[in-house]
């Protein structure tokens, strides 16, 4: 049988610049998933745009070409004219981007857009494209497929994002489906339960997948033939058993080193002191009201945290994971007064030991603006965090712009200590972020965050966006910081590999609500609620001999009125956090 995609010594380059992309060669069989692996700039991504030859202009496909064997017969790609491409472009084969934000429309909704696809390749009126987009969203994992329907991406968040954009790329089951990064953004039951999904889908339509990633776990449970790229050459390829098993190359196994993992072994830790408390947020509550699609409907209440307490020791880390949309981004923004928590909340923030007590969202202008020197945020997507018309100097100074902080040439030596700090070197202070890979613009955006000396740092899923090796390297950074600068972080993540490597205490939420809590050696050796167990469970590890539970992440990540029933809970009632041991508090009843 011939394979359903041919690519055969591929060359890529860009202007008059040498190619980035060199004499890459692979083949897939109909049904199979191959993954492209390596580190950001590697030429993965190049060579998938290839394939659809949706480049930008000033790239030329040097050598080479595509291949797709259809029913029709073949056809090459690299040479197709641009009208019969377009049919074949999210019909025969479909591509989920990296970047959800950047590849969604934010002027019609989620289900126009998802739909547009059927309506464009298959003919669908509009009540069958509805009816087949709500099915779909409801397979990626949306708990309100008619609500996430009527939104605007505006309205969701990162990870819901990115079902979208999955679910747009599956809807018309195609033949191949190019997977970029798919799952870099999602927590790790949706992960799991996504590349099952993508699994059956699979078995159900025959469908190909290429799968690029820099997570071999996920390669592990997802291919069956593996091709290692750097620097835009193959170092590595063939059969996922053999390479993952004993990989040959140097390059392969520099990778394995750097994948975080859960430890082996618990690494019991001292229980953490609570008479030097930087910041409690106090029975904190978030709701939202969503406007009805129509003036007949009553508005919708969404309850994005539920009674939160929790307490950030002086210098330590306390980590909160959960899925996309439990409520660890909101907690963080009601932490840094970017919102207010409902009546009865209360966030206190004291900025060094024995000074005064601040009620976040009880504060003046004034207060506010001096409050906003000592806590700053280090977020998710390196890409959007700095402005792209403002040079790495002014980025950089304009904190101290803001608070009148220091003469100009003060600014500017301010600027260099903290590039070096963040192992940048000081003449990148005139190029713009365009000119720096993920890592680099993570590495910068926190030495911003760090500009004006604050004691609090609040990140919002700082690694989740790069590869793994740059994920090593930014989490010893920040442990570096943390250390010697006396931060204290709260660490938002899905990620718990990171979280059982750089957090003192653990919090797992689950709509809205802390469902438990306790030190990484307790929590991921001990785990008691379902969710917990769901979590640590939809870990991908680069062992191919361990695939991922899927009835056991479905068990724990499913409607909370099917947990056991120690642990159920419904919109009416629901138990409360209790301590089952010194440190160790489960929401359950007893």
């Amino acid at each position: 049988m011939p394979p359903l995609l041919s690519v055969t010594d591929l060359s890529v380059g860009f202007g008059n610049g040498e190619s980035v992309v060199r004499n890459v060669s692979f083949d897939v069989q109909p049904g199979e998933t191959l993954a492209l692996v390596g580190e950001s700039g590697s030429g993965k991504t190049v060579t998938c745009r290839a394939v659809l030859r949706i480049l930008p202009k000033i790239a030329q496909i040097r050598t080479g070409k595509v291949v797709l064997n259809t029913g029709d017969g073949p056809v090459e790609l690299s040479s197709l004219g641009e009208r019969p491409l377009r049919k074949t472009r999210g019909n025969l084969v479909s591509m989920i981007f990296q970047e959800p934000m950047r590849s969604l429309s934010p002027l019609h909704r989620i289900g126009n857009q998802v739909a547009e696809v059927l309506s464009l390749h298959r003919g669908a009126s509009e009540k069958e494209a509805k009816r087949e987009v709500l099915t779909t969203f409801e397979h990626v994992g949306f708990p309100d497929p008619e609500r996430a329907y009527r939104s605007y991406p505006f309205e969701l968040s990162g990870g819901m994002q990115q079902r979208a954009m999955i679910a747009m790329a599956m809807v018309a089951k195609p033949d191949l489906l190019i997977a970029d990064e798919p799952t870099t953004a999602l927590d790790v039951t949706t992960q799991a339960q996504v590349l099952g999904l993508i699994k059956d889908l699979q078995r159900e339509t025959g469908m190909a997948m290429i799968l690029v990633t820099h997570d071999l776990g996920v390669v592990a449970n997802m291919a069956e033939q593996v091709v290692v790229m750097h620097k835009g050459r193959v170092m590595e390829s063939g059969p996922a058993a053999p390479l993952l098993r004993s990989p040959a190359h140097p390059y392969t196994q520099q990778l394995f080193d750097a994948a975080p993992a859960i430890p082996a072994q618990p690494q019991m830790a001292p229980e953490l002191p609570q008479d030097d408390l930087i910041l409690q947020l106090k029975s904190v509550a978030k709701t939202y009201t969503l406007r009805a699609s129509s003036m007949w409907k009553p508005d919708v209440l969404i309850h994005a945290c539920r009674g939160i307490d929790l307490n950030l020791p002086r210098g330590k880390t306390l980590a909160v994971v959960g899925e996309s949309g439990s409520g660890k981004t909101t907690a963080a923004r009601v932490a840094l007064g970017a919102e207010l928590p409902d009546p009865g909340g209360e966030v206190l923030f004291r900025s060094q030991k024995g000074g005064e007590q601040i009620t976040v969202h009880q504060m003046t202008r004034t207060a506010r603006f001096a409050f906003q020197k000592k806590a700053q945020m280090v977020f998710q997507d390196p890409y959007s965090s700095l402005s792209p018309r403002m040079r790495i100097q002014e980025a950089l100074t304009e904190p101290l712009e803001i608070h009148n902080i220091g003469s100009r040439a003060e600014k500017r030596d301010m600027a260099e200590v903290m590039l070096r700090k963040v192992g940048l070197n000081t003449d990148m202070m005139q190029r713009f972020p365009h000119a720096f890979s993920g890592g680099q613009r993570q590495r910068l955006s926190i030495a911003r965050a760090l500009m004006l000396e604050p004691t609090l740092l609040v990140c919002d899923e700082p690694t989740s966006a790069l590869d793994v090796s740059v994920q090593e390297q930014i989490l010893t950074l920040l442990e570096d910081i943390r250390d010697t600068m006396n931060l204290s972080y709260l660490f938002i993540s899905h990620d718990l590999a990171v979280v059982a490597r750089i957090a003192d205490e653990v919090a797992v939420m689950r709509q809205g609500l802390v469902v438990e809590q306790a030190p990484p050696d307790t929590l991921f050796y001990n785990p008691k609620h379902p969710y917990t167990k769901a979590l640590i469970a939809a870990q991908p590890t680069p062992d191919i001999d361990r695939p991922i539970d899927l009835n056991l992440v479905a068990q724990g990540a499913g409607d909370p009125e099917t947990w056991p029933e120690a642990y159920r809970m419904t919109d009416s009632e629901m138990p409360s956090l209790t301590q089952l041991e010194p440190g160790h508090k489960v929401r359950c009843y007893v």
